[in-house]
């Protein structure tokens, strides 16, 4: 098929909901372990999880993801996107099913693996499916929408998650994928023609080889890192530098390859590069403070699983409000000045952190998780649709694979340094309070704040309860500054990137920027 049947406008629409089922799916399940780390730490209620298991559990997921996605896109060319997205859809209902009856946190991070290996096909086979259906304008509208669908998954899960936790055991939240899977696969079978490139793209073994061993290296050294509260030992900078070397290895591969599935030249153009370097470092502060604001929300103030979930639901609420607002903003200045801006304050916001304690009044979260997910609203969906703007139709896919890519790369990296600066930071500042406390019980209390929770409850030691808790809140102080760090580092980048030419810029088409809106 060279080219592309024209389908009434109706099952246009109906094909277009059936993808943003899939992608808010996908996107859902990135967030939706947030307000459960505290429940799976728990030996009682999930699974006594150590930090580094949590950390996994997470990581593994978007690991899979990010590295077998570019490639999953040749495998619709040569068996039609349909097929492959209907396969990644069974793929991750039936994984969902295996984490949520896992006995022990190894399966748990299997199970979670395995549901990376399905949101690796259902990514590329859906935005291939959104490019074969639409043409001209409404192809960015469609693509806009299905951006910005992204940011209300990942700010929506953790408000599903506390509800779910609130009346059922921690499996429900990936129970909660199957009759979304089911509805999703009716709607692919029913509505979507099974598309198929005519130019089928080569498999890329030696890509996928060098890019899943680099990141998991990598991710390995960084996590490790956490667990043995040092930098120096040979098991955490080995693995590290193997991962960049990887990695590097990985980029030189691609460079030599004609048809590669990930194609590091679209980097090199400033606006494309640098704007998803922005995102990355986007997705790399929102999984980091995710990760320890969970933790103090349910562990240090004792908030319940859906307690935590209200806690975060202005974060879903601004990130819907934000796009369309952002949209707006830009009409009227630029969409530099607007994302730009949005993207330091949602820095500034995740900063904020460094002043919230054990007693600080809940109405402050509150405030700050509304004006971070209004911020990350205003950045996700209007950035990545003026960025896929910028290609040329051909180019399309491959950029969609770059975009999601390092959009995933960076929630993987922000699990794995933020978990790891907390485990640190926390081991060396509850140390003190330890010198006087009997050995098994002083192991336990290292290795968290939960852990250390409930072994002063065993014991009937309150005080050691309270040093957790404070030496909790200094960890998080400090990442808090770390993910400010980054943000503000990826608003800067954000301003290069989208910095005009000399040349007078026309300013970013009604077409490119109203889907985020819609």
């Amino acid at each position: 098929m060279t080219t592309p049947p024209t389908l009434p406008r109706t099952r246009q629409q109906l094909i277009l909901a059936v993808l943003l089922l899939s992608s808010l799916l996908i996107w859902l399940d990135n967030s939706i372990l947030t307000t459960t780390f505290e429940t799976l730490a728990d030996p009682v209620r999930g699974l006594g999880a150590s930090p580094a298991q949590l950390q996994w559990a997470t990581g593994s997921y978007t690991l899979v993801f990010a590295t077998l996605m570019f490639g999953a896109g040749a495998l619709g060319d040569r068996f039609g996107h349909r097929t492959v997205l209907a396969t990644g859809m069974v793929v991750f209902g039936g994984s969902s099913l295996w984490a949520a009856y896992a006995t022990d946190a190894g399966q748990l991070i299997a199970g979670r693996a395995a549901m990376g290996l399905g949101s690796a096909l259902i990514m590329p086979a859906a935005m291939a499916v959104l490019m074969w259906t639409f043409t001209g304008p409404a192809r960015a509208t469609a693509i806009g929408i299905s951006s910005a669908s992204a940011g209300v998954g990942i700010a929506a899960g953790p408000l599903l998650s506390g509800l779910l936790l609130d009346r059922f055991w921690w499996g429900s939240v990936f129970l909660i994928n199957l009759p979304v899977v089911v509805l999703a696969l009716i709607g692919i079978t029913v509505l979507v023609p099974n598309f198929r490139s005519p130019t089928r793209r080569p498999l890329d073994p030696a890509g996928l080889l060098l890019s899943v061993s680099g990141l998991a290296s990598l991710a390995y050294g960084l996590i490790r890192a956490g667990q043995v509260a040092s930098w120096t030992p040979v098991g955490v900078w080995l693995p590290i530098a193997a991962g960049v070397a990887l990695l590097a290895t990985f980029v030189l591969v691609e460079l030599r390859t004609r048809q590669p599935s990930f194609d590091p030249r679209l980097l090199g153009r400033r606006m494309f590069g640098g704007g998803n370097a922005a995102l990355g470092m986007l997705l790399f502060a929102m999984t980091s403070a995710s990760f320890y604001g969970a933790f103090y929300l349910q562990g240090a103030r004792g908030f319940s699983p859906l307690q935590a979930g209200l806690a975060f639901s202005p974060a879903a609420f601004g990130s819907i409000v934000g796009a369309p607002l952002g949209v707006r903003l830009s009409r009227r200045w630029s969409l530099r000045s607007v994302t730009a801006s949005a993207l330091a304050t949602a820095g500034l916001a995740m900063g904020s952190l460094m002043f919230f304690g054990l007693d600080t009044p809940l109405f402050w979260n509150e405030i700050m998780y509304l004006v971070q997910g209004l911020s990350i609203g205003m950045v996700i969906g209007p950035v990545t649709a003026a960025l896929m703007s910028t290609l040329p139709l051909e180019r399309a896919g491959a950029g969609s694979a770059v975009t999601n890519t390092v959009r995933q790369t960076g929630s993987l990296l922000g699990i794995a340094v933020g978990g790891t600066i907390m485990s640190i930071v926390y081991r060396r500042a509850i140390e003190p309070a330890l010198e006087d406390t009997p050995g098994p019980l002083r192991e336990q209390a290292r290795i968290s704040a939960e852990q250390a929770r409930h072994a002063a409850a065993a014991a009937h030691e309150p005080a050691l309860a309270h040093a957790a808790d404070n030496a909790f809140i200094h960890a998080m102080h400090v990442s808090a500054a770390w993910t400010m760090l980054i943000a503000l580092t990826g608003a800067v980048l954000l301003v290069i990137a989208l910095r005009p030419d000399r040349k007078p810029v026309e300013p970013v088409p009604d077409d490119v920027l109203e889907p985020a809106a819609r």
